[in-house]
């Protein structure tokens, strides 16, 4: 039985189905990122389903089952379609249903067809529309207006001191759902928090000694792996890739991207790797010494794999190149075209620049102008292709 794709990575083909231009097909997604379109239509029905934006039909077979391609080959406009996968649908979008539908609107529409027009399921609206504001919501507004009251008398006090009050005026909560609501307001103590390393700090010691030392080569796939993280900036903030890459065909075999860059940043990189590419067992894992590498996180997924460690020099960039390589190609044909707008937005793009661009377009001189996809397909055992 075939090992499951990540979910990540399952989810950043959704992400790029319900966003393609109109005319490309859901055969072509499937191809660009090396799944059976069968496959792809799957995850759409589960997605479809989970998001409450409607149901590919049950004895429907093959990517013409997807309403959001048949809306597509009519010229539907940019933007329509089903929501982005693990975004809810918006509960602004309801009052658009409920005004229209009011029996003194001027032209009233019904629900059902301004529920068609906007891709929105009825059930969801009803509910909203019989309890707009739930007993959660209300509970946190609560827990939010204790915690500005505590803030506002005492602004020296960080986030579980103002918990303690909270909790004295009525609003108990977890120390965890306090900084939540803290961070998500800006409520934080006027003392400041604490920096992390500056540029001119020296870093973390080594975990792992140095197993590559700039060979950058490899007899067969899953025995030397290369990881690192980039970021980029966009209208909502920045965002970041951690990438890993297998020396032998440079192809990127995990990736993860995130608003934000923590160890669980690295790790779940590693762990779609390893996913994706099956028997990993004494594979190096080659790093520079960011404290998202040196993590206890990380290097417990690496002895739970029976995977080395091995990490370069403080400020030598060349003990990584092969690396940086990738992300300087990333950065020139993609970071640095334009701007961008949302996270959303740059996601989809990079996901579609690594599986359709760089692993089944672009051909490289050290792989015999192959692409690493059919160098792996051609050179590589059977055994060892996971993807």
């Amino acid at each position: 039985m075939p090992k499951p794709y990540p979910k990540e990575f399952r989810e950043d083909v959704v992400r790029v189905a319900r966003n393609r231009e109109p005319g490309v097909t859901l055969e072509q997604v499937a191809a660009d990122f090396g799944v059976h379109p069968a496959s792809l239509t799957k995850w759409l029905r589960r997605h479809q389903a989970r998001d409450g934006a409607g149901r590919v039909g049950r004895n429907a077979r093959g990517p013409q089952a997807d309403p959001d391609a048949r809306a597509g080959e009519r010229g539907a406009p940019e933007g329509r379609g089903l929501p982005v996968a693990g975004e809810p649908v918006g509960k602004m979008m309801y009052p658009l249903v409920r005004e229209p539908a009011a029996a003194d609107a001027p032209a009233r529409v019904p629900v059902a067809v301004t529920c068609r027009v906007l891709d929105l399921a009825r059930q969801p609206y009803y509910r909203w529309l019989a309890r707009p504001v739930t007993d959660a919501e209300l509970t946190e507004a609560h827990r939010a207006n204790a915690l500005f009251d505590a803030h506002r008398d005492d602004p020296e006090f960080g986030h579980r001191f103002l918990v303690d009050e909270a909790r004295a005026a009525g609003q108990a909560m977890a120390e965890r759902t306090g900084w939540r609501i803290c961070r998500d307001n800006g409520w934080w103590s006027v003392f400041g928090k604490r920096k992390g390393r500056g540029k001119n700090a020296k870093a973390g010691p080594p975990i792992h000694d140095d197993r590559v030392r700039r060979d950058f080569t490899a007899p067969a796939p899953n025995r030397l792996w290369l990881t690192d993280i980039t970021e980029h900036a966009t209208g909502e903030g920045k965002l970041y890739l951690c990438a890993v890459k297998d020396v032998y065909s440079g192809r990127i075999v995990g990736y993860s991207i995130d608003s934000r860059m923590k160890s669980r940043l690295a790790v779940a990189a590693l762990e779609s790797a390893v996913a994706r590419r099956g028997q990993v067992a004494g594979c190096i894992v080659h790093s520079d010494r960011g404290s998202q590498f040196r993590a206890r996180k990380f290097v417990a997924v690496l002895a739970r794999r029976s995977m080395i460690g091995s990490m370069g020099r403080v400020g030598a960039a060349g003990d990584n190149a092969a690396m940086e390589s990738f992300f300087a190609l990333l950065q020139k044909n993609v970071l640095d075209r334009r701007p961008w707008r949302t996270r959303n937005e740059l996601r989809i793009t990079i996901v579609t620049w690594i599986e359709r661009t760089y692993h089944r377009r672009r051909r490289q001189v050290r792989l015999g102008r192959l692409t690493p996809v059919e160098y792996e397909t051609i050179m590589a055992p059977h055994a060892a292709l996971a993807a």
